[in-house]
This record gives C-alpha cells, structure tokens and sequence, in this order.
C-alpha cells in the first residue's frame, strides 16, 4: 500500500498539473471505489475549479472552489496524468487541458466527497514536536502497532515503520510506554529521517507502485530491514527476522533492536 512517501510523492507531480484548472467532467465506474450515488459525485466535481492538491496522512486531498474530495490509493490505486484509459481504469477526470485517470486493479482505493475519515486522523509524522511524540507514547501498546495507527500518527504505514524501528534500534515488541526518553527522541529522529530519505527518492516501488508521471520510485534500494528476512544485518552481521505483528509480516533485527 503507498504510503507518507508514495502519496507525497504524487502529489507533488500532480499538483502542478491540476491546480487551476476546472473539472470539466468525471465519470466513475467502480461502486469499490467510488461508494453512493456516483453520478451524484460526477454532478458535484463537474465545472468546479482545482484550487489546491496536498497530502494529509495516506490520503490525497483536493480542495475546489466549492468543496473538497479525497483520492486514497488503497494497495494498488495510481493517478495517472498521461495515458488512456484501459481494463483497470475506474475514474477519469476530463480537465480543462488534459485527463487525469485513475486505475485500481484491486478497487481497494476510494474516491470519497468530504469523508470525515481525514477529519479523523492523527497528527502528521513529519511535523509532530518531540514533545507532543513522547507525551502520546505514554500507552499500554506495542510500538509497532501504535505507529501504524491513523489516528496516532497519519501516514506511517509498514514499510516505514519498519525501516524507522530499525534505525531507532527499537524492538516492533517494545512497549510504548516504557521507552525511555533517549529512545523516545531517537524513534522520533528516526521516523523524520527515514520517510524525508524516503521522499527525496520518490518513495517505494515494491510492487507497481509509480508516481502521477509514471516513474518508479527507488528508495526500496535503501531498505534496511524491510523485505530483507534471512540476509545479514547491515550494522552486526545478523540475519533480518521476520514475524507477525498486528498482522503484518515485520521485519527486524533481533540483535541490534532491543525491546
């Protein structure tokens, strides 16, 4: 699933394409993607203008002048500025110069009017003081599962959090709540340096992940836990364990990360 990294990244090669500009009309055809009354959604975008596209968490928000609607990309979602339409293609947006498209072979994506899931969301990764960071940790939860919590922080999702426990030297097991403060500034040292490595390189391209232009992303070169069970440990030489956490496969060192 794209994540802080992945989303950011589209929207920083998409926005300069649809600010501005006015929907002239969409049409949707995936009742996975688009929930409700789809024409209803079409009848509402049609002849509004693009004021501004930014990232809030994993979603993808873009204020018109009259409302606001969220693109999130669910495991397999990709917005598209160049192309045609073809078998995966579940919205299309005809824009006063140019299509913006939207393909989802999964359909687990959803393009939602105003929902009130963003409303709902945490505080972001990359902003959050080290204050703010060490009085939310004081919880009864395991760190991983805290950190892939929408609501606790938004936009961390498992590859990050892996790659940030990693760098934090934090066991996925560790109690929140008993992280010291040392700990607690480095997980949180750790978090806005990996994803801001992670957004220089234009995310993660584990999969069919590209951004709006269609261009792969490459910080999956730099993984250091992620997807690397069984090969050695970059700073001891250990192999890379992978077990199941708030079930997803995680991946970590069980030398040099300590609960």
């Amino acid at each position: 699933m794209p994540e802080l990294p992945e989303v950011e990244t589209v929207v920083r090669t998409v926005a300069p394409h649809l600010t501005g500009r006015r929907i002239l009309s969409a049409e949707f055809t995936s009742r996975f993607v688009t929930p409700g009354n789809r024409s209803a959604l079409a009848s509402k975008l049609a002849g509004r203008r693009i004021e501004s596209v930014r990232r809030r968490g994993k979603f993808i928000v873009v204020t018109l002048d009259q409302g606001l609607f969220t693109i999130h990309l669910g495991m397999t979602g990709r917005l598209l500025i160049a192309g045609k339409p073809g078998v995966h293609t579940y919205a299309v947006f005809h824009l006063e110069d140019g299509v913006l498209l939207y393909d989802d072979p999964r359909q687990f994506g959803k393009i939602e009017w105003n929902p009130r899931r963003v409303a709902r969301l945490g505080p972001e990764p990359l902003e959050i003081t080290l204050e703010a960071f060490r009085a939310s940790l004081r919880r009864k939860a395991r760190i991983k599962p805290l950190l892939l919590n929408q609501a606790f922080l938004a936009g961390m999702g498992n590859i990050y959090v892996d790659e940030s426990l990693f760098t934090a030297g934090i066991h996925p097991l560790a109690s929140a709540a008993r992280l010291s403060a040392s700990r607690a500034a480095k997980l949180h040292q750790a978090i806005r340096e990996i994803l801001g490595a992670a957004i220089a390189a234009g995310g993660s391209s584990i999969s069919d992940y590209v951004d709006a232009e269609g261009n792969r992303g490459w910080f999956q070169v730099s993984h250091q836990a992620y997807g690397r069970e069984g090969e050695p440990c970059a700073r001891c030489g250990a192999p890379i364990k992978k077990i199941l956490v708030a079930q997803r496969g995680t991946h970590f060192c069980p030398k040099c990360q300590k609960r």
